[in-house]
C-alpha cells in the first residue's frame, strides 16, 4: 500500500493580510512569536510583510525586522508583499525568498490600491523582473517573482470583471516574467463554477505558472472553493490564521480562508501539509493575548477536532523542537481561544 501522500502547500499569510486589515498594531515581538509559534505548527511558507510606507500602513513599519525574524528560520519560505519599485528594493534587501507584486484585473480597484491601472503595474512589474534578475545574479540566490492577480472573481468597487480582462493581464504578467500567477478572490465574491471558470482560462494562457489560490470566506465559499481549485490541479493556497484579514480597498471583502479549517480539511482529504493541526490552533492564543478583543474565527475553534478524526498527526520537526524557549513556548498553548 503506498503511503505517500500528496503535499498541498498552505502559505500563513495573516501576518500581512490579516494585519493589514485591522486597525490595532500588533507588535514587532507579538509577530515574532506568531512566527515561532506557526513555525512549531509546521508551517513553512509565510507572506510576513508588506514593503509600503509606514505613514500608509503602520502596521507593516517593521516589516524588515519581521523579515529578518522570519529568516532565522533556514527552511521557512518567506514571502512579502510589493506594490512598487521601491518596496521591491526593500524587499530584496531584507532577504525574503519570494516577491509577491498586487495587480488588480479591476481599473476601479488598481487605483485605489496602488494608484496605477493594470497596465501601468504590469510595467512595475516588468522593472521588478529586471531588478530581482540583477539582484539574484549579484547575490548568487534565486528570488521567485508571483503576479498577484487580484479582485479576479468580482469586484466591490467595479462589479464584474470580464474573463477578458483576466485572460490578458494573465497573458502580461507572463509576458513580463512572472514565475508564478496566483488568483486571488480580493472581494469574497467567488464561487465554485466561477473558480472552475477561472481556473481553465487563466491556465489556457499561463500553463503551469498558475500555481497559487488566495481565497476569501466573505460568503461561506472559500473551502468550497479551495475544493474545486484542489480538482483542478492548485497543490498552493493562502490562508489566514483565524480567518484574520481583507483588503482596506475592497469594503466588504472582510475573511481570509481560516488556516485551521483548510488544514482540516485538507488533512481529512489525505492530503500532506506538513502541518500538526492542534499545535497550529494552540497558536491562536498568540493573537488573542496580542489582538485584545479583535474577533477571531474558525469551525475548529469553535467545534474541535472530531474523535473519529484518525488521521495522524505530522511529528513535530526537530528543529522547532530544539529551538529556544521562546519558541518553543507556543506550541504548548493549553487553551484554544475562541
Amino acid at each position: 500500500m503506498n503511503d505517500i501522500r500528496e503535499r498541498v502547500v498552505v502559505t500563513e499569510v495573516g501576518l500581512r493580510d490579516g494585519l493589514q486589515s485591522i486597525a490595532r498594531i500588533m507588535s514587532t515581538d507579538d509577530k515574532r512569536r506568531w512566527i515561532d509559534a506557526a513555525y512549531a505548527a509546521g508551517v513553512r511558507h509565510m507572506e510576513v510583510a508588506s514593503f509600503v510606507p509606514a505613514k500608509l500602513l503602520p502596521q507593516m513599519a517593521d516589516a524588515a525586522d519581521v523579515v529578518a525574524h522570519a529568516r532565522s528560520y533556514d527552511d521557512l519560505s518567506v514571502t512579502a508583499l510589493v506594490p512598487n519599485l521601491k518596496g521591491a528594493q526593500h524587499a530584496l534587501e531584507a532577504g525574503v525568498k519570494r516577491i509577491v507584486a498586487p495587480i488588480s484585473v479591476s481599473v476601479a480597484h488598481s487605483v485605489a490600491n496602488v494608484r496605477k491601472t493594470p497596465a501601468e503595474m504590469i510595467d512595475t512589474f516588468a522593472a521588478m523582473r529586471e531588478l530581482i534578475d540583477r539582484a539574484s545574479s549579484a547575490g548568487g540566490r534565486r528570488i521567485e517573482l508571483i503576479a498577484g492577480l487580484s479582485t479576479v472573481f468580482g469586484c466591490t468597487l467595479q462589479g464584474a470583471v470580464p474573463y477578458a480582462d483576466i485572460a490578458a493581464i494573465a497573458r502580461a504578467a507572463v509576458q513580463a516574467g512572472a514565475d508564478v500567477i496566483a488568483l486571488g478572490d480580493t472581494t469574497g465574491e467567488a464561487t465554485p463554477r466561477q473558480v472552475s471558470e477561472v481556473i481553465e482560462l487563466v491556465r489556457d494562457v499561463a500553463g503551469d505558472k498558475l500555481r497559487s489560490l488566495h481565497f476569501h470566506d466573505t460568503r461561506g465559499l472559500g473551502l468550497a472553493n479551495t475544493l474545486v481549485a484542489l480538482q483542478h490541479g492548485i497543490r498552493e493556497f493562502d490562508a489566514s490564521l483565524a480567518g484574520l484579514g481583507g483588503c482596506p480597498h475592497a469594503p466588504g471583502a472582510t475573511g481570509n480562508v481560516n488556516t485551521e479549517d483548510l488544514v482540516f480539511m485538507l488533512d481529512s482529504m489525505g492530503y500532506d501539509t506538513g502541518i500538526d493541526i492542534t499545535r497550529l490552533l494552540a497558536s491562536r492564543a498568540v493573537l488573542a493575548q496580542a489582538l485584545p478583543g479583535e474577533p477571531l474565527y474558525g469551525y475548529l475553534a469553535r467545534a474541535g477536532l472530531p474523535k473519529q478524526f484518525a488521521h495522524a498527526q505530522p511529528a513535530a520537526r526537530e528543529s522547532a523542537g530544539s529551538s529556544e524557549s521562546l519558541r518553543d513556548s507556543h506550541s504548548s498553548v493549553p487553551q484554544v481561544p475562541q
